[in-house]
Parts: C-alpha cells; sequence; structure tokens
C-alpha cells in the first residue's frame, strides 16, 4: 500500500514591499511521502516569493510535466515556472520551452554547489532561467519552522525575507546565482 502525503494548513500572511504586493493566502500543501519538511518549507518560500492570485501548487515530485509551483494565465500558457531542489538539467531546458519564465530555487549547502558546478555551463544558455540558492542554515531553520497548522508572516525586500512563526523569526537572503539576461 502507497503511503499517502501529509496535509499541511498554513496561513501566509505576505507583505512585499518590492512588488507592492501585501495578501493573506490560505494555502494546503501536500508534502509527498518522500519530501522533506525542509524541502516543503521552500516550496512555501517560492509561493512567498513570487505569491500572485493565479499562481499554484503543482504535482511537483509526483509528475513529470508538471513544476513544484506555477503560474498560468487565461488562455493555459505558462507564465512562470518554479521548481525547487535540484532539478535533472533537461527538466529544466524543457520547462525554459515551454513556459516564459523559469526559476529553480536550490537549498542544501554542498550539494547545491556540486550541481550549480556541474549544470552552470549548461543552464546558462536559458535566458528565461533564473537559479537562486539558500544557505544550507537558513534552509535548515526554515525546515524547522514547519508545522501542520502553520500561521507564517513574511516580509520581503530587496530580495530578502523576514519570516515570523510561532515567536521564531528567520532572516533569509537568497543567493541569485543566474539572472535572465536582458532582452
Amino acid at each position: 500500500m502507497a503511503l499517502k502525503s501529509t496535509i499541511f494548513k498554513l496561513e501566509l500572511q505576505i507583505a512585499d514591499l518590492d512588488r507592492n504586493y501585501f495578501q493573506n493566502h490560505a494555502l494546503t500543501v501536500a508534502r509527498h511521502p518522500s519530501e522533506t519538511d525542509e524541502r516543503m518549507m521552500a516550496r512555501v518560500l517560492a509561493f512567498a516569493l513570487y505569491a500572485d492570485e493565479a499562481l499554484s501548487f503543482g504535482k511537483g515530485l509526483s509528475s513529470e510535466d508538471e513544476p513544484d509551483l506555477w503560474r498560468k494565465d487565461l488562455t493555459g500558457a505558462i507564465e512562470l515556472w518554479i521548481e525547487v531542489g535540484l532539478p535533472d538539467e533537461k527538466r529544466v531546458r524543457r520547462a525554459c520551452g515551454r513556459a516564459n519564465q523559469v526559476v529553480v530555487l536550490t537549498y542544501g549547502g554542498r550539494v547545491a554547489d556540486m550541481w550549480w558546478q556541474q549544470n552552470q555551463a549548461a543552464l546558462q544558455r536559458q535566458d528565461k532561467l533564473t537559479v537562486l540558492n539558500i544557505a544550507a542554515e537558513d534552509s535548515k531553520a526554515l525546515g524547522a519552522l514547519a508545522e501542520r497548522g502553520l500561521q507564517l508572516q513574511c516580509t520581503l525586500q530587496e530580495g530578502e525575507f523576514w519570516l515570523i512563526a510561532d515567536g521564531e523569526s528567520l532572516h533569509i537572503a537568497p543567493e541569485t546565482r543566474m539572472a535572465p539576461r536582458a532582452r
């Protein structure tokens, strides 16, 4: 018998000063049985960074054809494709062919650094791609916040996060490893 996903209910309050986006989101996040709290919370962080009424969680680990998060326009065209973790370079290339904008949010410290070294040359050919990295200690602290009924306040300014959950505060400044080329 297959293991079932664990359901997390999150109340996410976002104050994105960079985009003038201020919104509360009631999220239901399914954590795949093979997924860690750290990875699930990295998905939530990615949601906060690109929050929009049309942004939704994809099947992620359960599907080859869907990302961790995506935003589609009213015609069904993919505007934004977000991968969390260390995706295969071919998967990222396919995503760049399907979406207007692709983001890869890596974490994991030394393993993420090795992934970047191995894939950097191939990925730099993609002009729609952004690659962000969360430092190992930040992603571990983020994973420690995971609770099934979490209230999370998130403030973003100049690409940095300030998170507050259950009286705990956390500052995360993702490193931009690659940004889209100007057209």
